[in-house]
């Protein structure tokens, strides 16, 4: 019960509507069991007497009324903390999710966040809506019934109670079984999600080998788990009914033995019909213990998730980072991931990149090159050495200053599914029309942007896929320009384009570069040449460092050995022939 423990302080804000509702469903049970009672009356004076008609008619209609306005506002306010607690929840969910490290997205997949985000906050949006209201308001209606019930006949009422833990045993014992099946049923219902969200991203794989029915019974297959488990979720529930309705009976005829035999009609037709009407909210009751360990399943998945803590945190008395002066150094650093820490990527880095230097990172895949800029911004933190800028570790200063002075152009282009200029002013609050327009033509983007439907209102899809890869480039070059951040970060920029929209990209490039610290990994040898520093990594570590006619002169050095490996290719017509040739034309140099 603690993950429900805690979801219940989600709605400690909202304690005022809940004392509202408890004071509504106070109203609705005792007009309910007043009801009840007014049955003795219809019997005994009514129709026996024919007596008090008037006074008994008008009790029925007050009641009922009194019920109806209860019932009424008990359920609008439990939604209404309902639905402000599942809001709660789910912005929680979304901010603790979004402020973890990058280390944490690379051990968890989309379509599991993604589950926890929306299925499983929609689990308990139901049962913090309603399911609540109807445990306190059905629970005080029992208590009502049960007071009549005493009130008529207490020996009959205490027998009648004795066999309550016959009803209740049974119940637990099935609620613990949903809350289990309910789990491995979010489990598979999260891998379905997993699933889906791989081959809608991946649609363009999918089709171009042929796997579509391959993927479909891949999604059959997941689709029958979570049918399977949800089945079993279903089995459990439907045999609460039936459990309710047998020990409700038992419970009529001990009632019909006794009571027909030491009450009067009036007092006997009451005291059945309160018992009668008892089943209704026992077994509604018996229906929210089951939902309500569908929450709790539901709630442990999304506090597991919550408890876990891989955030980039600022450090007590962080102060924000001045202006970039001096340079950068990369002091002694390592870096592995928590659950390999043997084998860690970066092994002793040690680099100096000085205020306004173009530095170029280069080396084999997996030499390490993209996890050692991830550090500069702090995506990770170092695990061993420093990261320093102007003098200062940067994990003494605040988050929010750090990434401010830092711009970055990856290769893989981040947009998001918005208009052109608010893909431009992401990250740029309060940017003018004038500013963003600036920017896309520093881009050299401003006249593809122009010649679109509605200009830059225009909406450019999912991760921008209603453009080129060229121009979804400058769209993520524009918005480093007018971030205007003194230090960049260029991740294989332009190494994914083709001939002429790598043209137009090393152009706007070179105005992004323009007086700026750039930081520049390089798959390309042929676009460093004019770097002031070229960095060689190897195996998580620096080999070689210095400029491009330096380490050319060094032929049986690494970058010697790189770049011979790049122009054989080059001369046999592979894909640095092209960027070879490009580089004798003269094209600014900058590629990321």
């Amino acid at each position: 019960m603690n993950a429900l423990r805690r979801l219940l302080r989600f709605a400690a804000p909202y304690r005022g509507r809940l004392l509202a509702a408890f004071a509504w469903m106070v109203l609705y049970a005792a007009a309910s069991a007043c009801l009840a009672a007014l049955i003795k009356w219809v019997f005994d004076d009514v129709l026996e007497r024919q007596a008090n008609v008037g006074v008994v008619s008008s009790a029925i209609v007050g009641f009922y009324l009194l019920k109806g306005l209860g019932s009424y506002f008990s359920t609008y306010l439990m939604a209404d903390v309902g639905q402000r607690v599942v809001r709660d929840v789910r912005q929680a969910l979304y901010g603790h999710i979004i402020g973890q490290s990058a280390s944490f997205f690379a051990r968890r997949t989309t379509g599991q966040l993604m589950s926890r985000l929306t299925n499983d906050v929609s689990m308990i949006q139901q049962a913090v809506s309603e399911t609540l209201g109807d445990l306190v308001r059905e629970s005080l209606a029992l208590v009502g019934y049960v007071a009549l019930l005493f009130y008529l006949e207490a020996r009959l009422a205490i027998v009648f109670l004795t066999g309550a833990p016959l009803v209740v045993y049974p119940l637990v014992r099935l609620g613990q079984r949903a809350r289990r099946t309910t789990r491995r049923s979010q489990e598979e219902l999260e891998r379905l999600s997993h699933l889906s969200a791989e081959t809608f991203t991946g649609h363009r794989i999918v089709k171009a080998f042929g796997t579509e029915r391959e993927e479909q019974r891949r999604f059959a297959g997941a689709a029958d788990r979570v049918y399977r488990a949800n089945m079993k979720v279903t089995a459990v529930l439907s045999s609460l009914p039936p459990v309710m309705e047998l020990l409700g009976a038992l419970g009529i005829v001990a009632a019909l033995w006794y009571g027909s035999r030491e009450m009067t009609v009036g007092e006997f037709t009451t005291f059945m019909a309160a018992l009668m009407l008892m089943y209704a909210p026992a077994k509604k009751l018996s229906r929210v213990n089951a939902t309500l360990q569908q929450t709790i399943a539901a709630s442990e998945r999304i506090f597991e998730l919550l408890d876990t803590h891989n955030e980039i945190l600022d450090r007590p008395g962080a102060r924000p980072l001045a202006p970039l002066s001096r340079g950068i150094e990369f002091r002694d650093v390592g870096f592995g991931y928590e659950d390999d820490r043997r084998h860690p990527i970066l092994r002793g880095v040690s680099l100096s990149v000085a205020a306004g230097e173009k530095v170029a990172i280069v080396g084999r895949s997996g030499a390490g090159k993209t996890t050692l800029v991830n550090l500069l911004p702090r995506f990770h933190d170092v695990t061993s050495g420093a990261i320093l800028i102007d003098g200062v570790d940067i994990r003494d200063v605040t988050l929010a200053s750090l990434r401010g002075q830092i711009g970055m152009v990856t290769q893989e282009t981040i947009l998001f599914d918005d208009t052109i200029a608010r893909n431009i002013a992401y990250g740029s609050a309060g940017a003018t029309d004038a500013e963003i327009e600036a920017a896309a033509r520093a881009a050299y983007a401003h006249e593809f942007i122009r010649a679109m439907p509605r200009g830059y209102q225009t909406v450019i899809g999912e991760r921008g896929q209603r453009l080129s890869g060229g121009q979804r480039q400058r769209i993520a070059i524009a918005r480093a320009l007018l971030r205007n951040s003194p230090i960049l970060i260029l991740d294989e920029a332009t190494s994914s384009l083709d001939s002429e929209s790598e043209q137009l990209v090393q152009e706007a490039l070179a105005n992004l570069m323009a007086n700026r610290t750039a930081i520049v990994i390089a798959h390309r040898l042929s676009t460093v040449q004019r770097a002031d520093l070229i960095v060689v990594l190897d195996r998580g570590r620096v080999v070689e460092t210095g400029r491009h006619e330096e380490l050319l002169a060094q032929p049986r050095g690494a970058y010697a050995r790189l770049y011979a490996m790049q122009m054989a290719a080059g001369r046999r017509g592979g894909p640095e022939a092209g960027a070879l040739h490009r580089e004798t034309l003269g094209l600014p140099w900058g590629e990321g």
